[in-house]
C-alpha cells in the first residue's frame, strides 16, 4: 500500500470514479463532498453521482462514439459503468438508468470501500501540499470557483448554461392519447409516445415561445450548450425546428391512425419501477407554473402530475488547453489534477471517463509506474488529448465524437455506420494490450 493520501474534491461521477480507481490500487483516498450540508440549485438528493439532467447515458452502440467510450470504460473496470449497467432501465439502443438506484449503488460502493474515507465538507481553497484531484463539477461552489478564478489568472474559468427536463408520473399520463413504441420498431417498445396533430403542435409552439422564463443571472440564448438546449430556445429558432429535433415523428406510427403523427413527444422511464418518466429533450428554464400550463397542452399530458420541474443552471469549465496536460494535471502544479465536466468534457460518460483516466494515471505515478498514455485512437485517450491541445484557440465543451480521433486513412464501403464500426474496432484493438497494464497495482475490488 502506498503511504500517501490523495484528496478528491467532489463525489460526482468523475470524483467517485477517480476515487474508486485510486482506492482499488491500494491508495488511501479522502473524498470531500459538500452535500448534504450545502446543496446547489440543481441537486436534490444527498447521494453521490447524482444525475441532475437526463437519466440517459446515451447510445450503447459501438458505431456511436459514446457507445465506444462506454465499452472502453467497461474494459477498464469503470465503477460508473458497472453501476449503470446494474441499474439499467429500458431505453431502446441507449443506456438509461434508474436515477435514484444508480446514485444509491455508487454511494454504497464508494462509502464501503476500505481505502476511501468520506469527509462531508465544502472546500473553498485548495490544499498547498499533497496529491489532489479536483472534481467539484460544473456546479462548483461560488467560493471555490472564485478561488480558482484567482488561481488561473489570465486563463480563468468560462461558463455556459444547460438545463434539466421535467419528470411526470406514469399514472398521470393519458394512455388513450399515447402509445408505447421505439422508432422503426427497433428493439422493445420502451418509450411512451405522445402524438400531436398539426393544429395541436402549432398551438403548443406559439405558447412555448411566449411563455414566461425564470430569472437566470447572465443567461442569453447564445450561451446555451447545444446538447442541452432548452426546448423554448430551440423553438425560437423556427416554428418547425422541434419537428426535426426532440418532437420528430420519424419511425413512430400511431396505432390509432396507422400513420406517423405530425409531431411526437417521447417519455422515457426514469426509474426501474416505471412509475416516473422524463420528457425526452424537454430541458427548460420556464417558470414552474408556465411549464405546467404549456406542457399540459400536449394531449397525453393534459392531466400530468409533475414530480420535478425543469431547471436551468450555469456550468463552469476551465480553459483546459492552456491549463492542463493530457493526464488532466495542472501544468503549473503537477500534484493537482482536475476531472469531470469542469475540464470541458461534456456529458455524464465523458465526465466519468476523465475521472477514470485521472484515477489510473495518478495511481500509476504514486506507485512508481510509467504512465499509460492512452493513444488518440482510443476514445478515452482522444478526450484527454482534446482538452489539453494548445492549438485549440476557442475552447468549448465537447462530447466524445469520432472527429477528435485520427481518420482511418482509407475508405470503408457501406457508409458512415460501417466506417464508424471500423474506427471503434481499431480503438478496442489499441486498448486491448493496455488493459493488463492498466490493472497493475489493483489489489482490491
Amino acid at each position: 500500500m502506498v503511504d500517501q493520501k490523495v484528496i478528491v474534491i467532489g463525489a460526482g461521477l468523475a470524483g467517485c470514479e477517480a476515487a474508486w480507481q485510486l482506492a482499488r490500487r491500494g491508495i488511501q483516498v479522502e473524498l470531500h463532498e459538500m452535500k448534504p450540508a450545502k446543496m446547489t440549485s440543481a441537486h436534490t438528493s444527498d447521494g453521490f453521482a447524482e444525475l441532475v439532467c437526463s437519466n440517459s447515458l446515451r447510445s450503447n452502440q459501438l458505431e456511436n462514439a459514446v457507445g465506444l467510450l462506454k465499452e472502453e470504460m467497461r474494459r477498464l473496470d469503470s465503477l460508473i459503468l458497472a453501476c449503470a449497467d446494474e441499474t439499467q432501465v429500458e431505453a431502446g439502443g441507449a443506456l438509461a438508468v434508474d436515477r435514484q438506484g444508480f446514485s444509491e449503488l455508487v454511494t454504497k460502493k464508494v462509502r464501503n470501500h476500505p481505502n476511501i474515507t468520506v469527509m462531508e465538507q465544502e472546500d473553498t481553497v485548495l490544499p498547498e501540499d499533497g496529491e489532489l484531484v479536483v472534481a467539484s463539477g460544473p456546479l462548483t461552489s461560488d467560493d471555490l470557483a472564485a478561488y480558482l478564478y484567482r488561481l488561473f489568472g489570465d486563463h480563468s474559468t468560462l461558463n455556459f448554461y444547460d438545463a434539466a427536463a421535467p419528470l411526470v408520473t406514469y399514472e398521470s399520463v393519458d394512455m388513450s392519447s399515447a402509445f408505447f413504441a421505439s422508432r422503426y420498431n427497433k428493439g422493445t417498445p420502451d418509450y411512451i409516445n405522445c402524438p400531436m396533430t398539426d393544429e395541436e403542435y402549432h398551438a403548443f409552439v406559439r405558447e412555448l415561445v411566449s411563455a414566461e422564463e425564470a430569472e437566470v443571472h447572465g443567461f442569453e440564448d447564445k450561451h446555451v450548450f447545444e446538447g442541452c438546449m432548452p426546448v423554448e430556445v430551440m423553438a425560437r429558432r423556427g416554428v418547425e425546428t422541434l419537428c426535426y429535433g426532440p418532437l420528430k415523428p420519424r419511425g413512430l406510427v400511431d396505432p390509432r391512425t396507422g400513420k406517423e403523427p405530425y409531431a411526437v413527444v417521447q417519455l422515457r422511464k426514469d426509474n426501474a419501477q416505471g412509475s416516473i418518466y422524463n420528457l425526452v429533450g424537454f430541458q427548460t428554464h420556464l417558470k414552474f407554473p408556465e411549464q405546467r400550463r404549456v406542457f399540459s397542452m400536449i394531449p397525453a399530458l393534459k392531466d400530468a402530475q409533475f414530480v420535478r420541474y425543469g431547471k436551468m443552471h450555469r456550468n463552469t469549465y476551465m480553459d483546459s488547453p492552456r491549463l492542463l496536460n493530457r493526464y488532466y494535471q495542472l501544468k503549473s502544479d503537477l500534484r493537482i489534477s482536475f476531472a469531470g465536466q469542469m475540464t470541458g468534457v461534456e456529458g455524464y460518460v465523458e465526465s466519468a471517463a476523465s475521472g477514470l483516466l485521472v484515477g489510473i494515471e495518478t495511481a500509476r505515478r504514486l506507485l512508481g509506474l510509467a504512465p499509460i498514455d492512452f493513444p488518440q485512437e482510443t476514445a478515452v485517450g482522444a478526450l484527454g488529448l482534446y482538452i489539453s491541445n494548445p492549438s485549440v484557440t476557442e475552447f468549448q465543451p465537447m462530447n466524445i465524437n469520432f472527429g477528435i480521433m485520427p481518420p482511418l486513412g482509407y475508405r470503408v464501403k457501406g457508409g458512415k455506420r460501417n466506417k464508424n464500426a471500423v474506427i471503434a474496432q481499431r480503438a478496442l484493438d489499441a486498448l486491448e494490450p493496455l488493459r493488463t497494464i492498466a490493472a497493475e497495482g489493483v489489489i482490491s475490488e
